[in-house]
């Protein structure tokens, strides 16, 4: 599990050996380990010169060792860890070459037999792959990189996703790991707080107390312990709690302020009336946790009380903004995320600005990058607002943008105002010398939220972009599944082109396996994964990208509908991912050294958008949404294509068309506020980069030390 985790954040390897060669290792242990070099190679990944030269120094049995544990972990990264079975396995040739009419009664055939019949096609020799393609390098890795990515995710400004989670809770679990002295996101707080309980039998709230400032931060750490929601967006069954954890948690809330925990508290009433169902906390000493029974108290005969949140919005009411501006400038985030509105609705928009210029510091640096990225496209004519909503970031929507415009010469004050409090805040930490910043870190965009975050080959966020690889023509999209233990299992591939202003163009899935004029083509619908302990199936689509833009195709979107109603969620085995192919008709059908990217399918969601094709500028966005969830009714045709075209538009519209803070732009705020920027990549102590240095792809360096 250690070189899993430091291979897929890192592409590094701990290599442990205890020197010793047996005494049959008289043959030149280069051979072995050149073998080993040359197989990974297949699956897209070289040595360093390091690993390589420590390996020499292992014995033959500890090579073996080494490479059983190696190779599964690779080949589960590029999903070359199960057998792709497509319906017609000389694709995409003879499904090109087919009548309209064989295609016809073929899938008709198999769907009479609930897909137990495959059309008899012998699988001809295929071509070797010709292609060259660019092999991930393997470093030499230590443990104290894992402690570093420890380190990161607790200290991250920004939720965090599953595999994060999983990866913070087994190093914390198998490593000796210490604790943050602060934790600034209150979910990582929640995370933590709920693994130290978990682990240490003598644990107490003393340990742990200095986390815990308010009601909130101990009702996420209750959602933890109870495998709820800790962003408190959506509801959760609490647990019944041990003797020992109940206290904790009292005494974690009689540790608050009186004040701030009744109104924390009545913020969330609902919550911790079903939280106090399972704390009993009127068996508790009423002396030493009176403030708290007395809340409890409150909240059970619904008593009212006056909170910060009514005061404001009985004077947005009013029209009170000098009151308005008074309250949250107690609260700087909460004036920071009410400046546009209090600048359409006041009239003394000096005031705002000046008053949000006093506090502006104090505002938390996501918060600050994502004002100042906002009023900076402010009054940018876009006929839509995107939203994403709180706690399910792979959902989206959208309205009319009607909002009216704000002077210019307000909006360039917010930014400035913005960008000095980040300057200011990023000054504070350590000098980092000198500092090249590529320009290509402009396509990746700020992880801001990585909650709903799939587990993925390559970690993205949503609405970064990367360039296709410049002599590929075909992107070929894969998805691999299996039937769950009771239920049979039908996942459909497609992919839909769009031009530049979202007008259909045409589309590839079941119901039009080829389009001879776009070059795009589908392997063959298959309507049953095959026993949940099984090789699987699998289907593919090539797109060719230069006759997609040559017929003014711009956006292709690969889709993948759960025609069956399942969640992604509740089967045991899924995954997508693509490849780049320079030929199609060369190699295997899957080639593991070409695939791009690889994410499990784990979503609460029957319809995936993974990704979008730009064809016009030869890049592809992350999109990584979700669009249907199971139990969704449909006009006609069920989960597909043409059932969801509505909601594609829409969902890719958002993606493509958001606003949100780059790369590039944070990494020159720490340079003005810490480093020096150089030109020249020889000249610098820390180069930002896509594919050297810290990428786009290290996440937890950039949440942790960067945000």
């Amino acid at each position: 599990m250690i070189n899993e985790i430091l291979l897929r954040r890192k592409n590094k390897i701990i290599l442990k050996s205890d020197l010793n060669k047996s005494s049959d290792s008289c043959e030149p242990i280069y051979s072995y380990v050149s073998t080993i070099a040359k197989n990974i190679e297949a699956l897209g990944y070289v040595f360093s010169e390091k690993v390589f030269n420590a390996l020499t120094f292992f014995s033959r049995e500890e090579l073996k060792t080494f490479y059983l544990e190696l190779v599964p972990t690779l080949k589960k990264l590029v999903g070359a860890n199960v057998t792709y079975h497509p319906m017609y396995p000389n694709f995409p040739d003879s499904v090109m070459k087919m009548e309209e009419t064989e295609l016809y009664i073929n899938a008709l055939v198999h769907y009479w037999s609930y897909g137990t019949w495959i059309p008899n096609e012998t699988e001809e020799e295929r071509l070797p792959l010709f292609e060259q393609t660019k092999l991930t390098v393997i470093e030499l890795g230590t443990e104290e990189d894992l402690l570093d990515i420890f380190t990161n995710l607790c200290q991250s400004k920004t939720s965090l996703s599953q595999i994060d989670k999983e990866d913070l809770e087994w190093i914390f679990k198998n490593l000796t790991v210490k604790f943050p002295d602060e934790i600034s996101l209150k979910e990582n707080v929640a995370l933590i707080g709920k693994l130290y309980l978990e682990n240490y039998p003598l644990a107490t709230a003393k340990d742990i107390e200095k986390y815990f400032k308010t009601a909130t931060d101990v009702l996420r750490l209750v959602t933890a312990m109870s495998e709820g929601d800790i962003s408190l967006a959506t509801n959760t069954k609490y647990r019944s709690f041990k003797r020992k954890e109940r206290r904790i948690i009292m005494d974690l809330l009689e540790n608050c302020t009186p004040k701030s925990l009744e109104q924390d508290m009545y913020r969330h009433k609902n919550k911790w009336i079903r939280v106090g169902e399972r704390l009993h906390p009127f068996e508790y000493d009423k002396k030493r946790y009176k403030n708290v029974i007395h809340v409890f108290s409150v909240l059970r005969n619904d008593e009212k009380i006056e909170t910060f949140s009514g005061k404001v919005e009985d004077a947005l009411k009013k029209h009170d903004y000098i009151t308005v501006l008074t309250l949250l400038k107690k609260h700087p985030g909460e004036l920071a995320r009410r400046l546009d509105l209090l600048l359409r609705a006041s009239d003394d928009k000096n005031k705002i600005v000046n008053d949000f210029k006093e506090v502006a510091k104090d505002v938390s640096t996501p918060v600050l990058l994502q004002v100042r990225e906002h009023f900076i496209s402010r009054n940018d004519d876009l006929e839509r607002r995107v939203f994403f909503p709180k706690g399910d970031l792979a959902r989206s929507y959208s309205m009319d943008n009607t909002l009216p415009e704000i002077d210019t010469k307000y909006c360039r004050m917010i930014v400035q105002i913005c960008e000095n409090a980040l300057v200011e805040n990023y000054s504070k930490r350590d000098f980092i010398g000198n500092v090249y910043v590529s320009k290509k870190l402009k396509n990746y965009v700020v992880p801001f939220s990585q909650r709903s975050a799939s587990k993925t080959l390559k970690t993205l966020v949503r609405g970064s972009r990367m360039p296709v690889s410049e002599n590929a023509r075909f992107a070929r999209g894969f998805v691999w599944w299996t039937n769950t233990p009771s239920r049979r299992v039908d996942i459909d591939l497609s992919a839909t082109f769009f031009d530049e202003n979202w007008n259909y163009v045409s589309h590839i899935s079941y119901t039009n396996l080829c389009d001879q004029q776009l070059n795009a083509v589908h392997s063959g619908d298959i309507v049953n994964g095959g026993s949940v302990d099984g090789d699987g199936v699998s289907e593919f689509v090539d797109i060719d990208i230069n006759e997609a833009a040559a017929l003014s195709a711009r956006y292709v979107v690969f889709q993948l509908h759960n025609y069956t109603g399942i969640p992604f969620s509740e089967m045991p085995h899924a995954m997508f991912g693509w490849m780049e192919r320079e030929d199609n008709q060369s190699g295997q059908i899957f080639e593991p050294k070409t695939v791009k990217q690889k994410m499990d399918l784990t979503a609460q969601a029957i319809t995936s958008i993974p990704v979008i094709f730009d064809c016009f500028n030869r890049e592809f966005i992350w999109c990584d949404m979700n669009l249907s969830i199971a139990g969704t009714q449909y006009r006609y045709g069920g989960n597909n294509v043409e059932s969801n075209i509505k909601g594609v538009i829409a969902t890719c519209y958002a993606i493509v068309n958001m606003k949100k803070p780059n790369l590039y732009d944070l990494i020159n705020l720490h340079v003005r506020a810490r480093g020096v920027l150089v030109d020249d990549k020889s000249e610098a102590d820390i180069i930002f980069d896509e594919d050297e240095g810290i990428t786009p792809f290290d996440i937890d360096v950039i949440m942790g030390q960067y945000l």
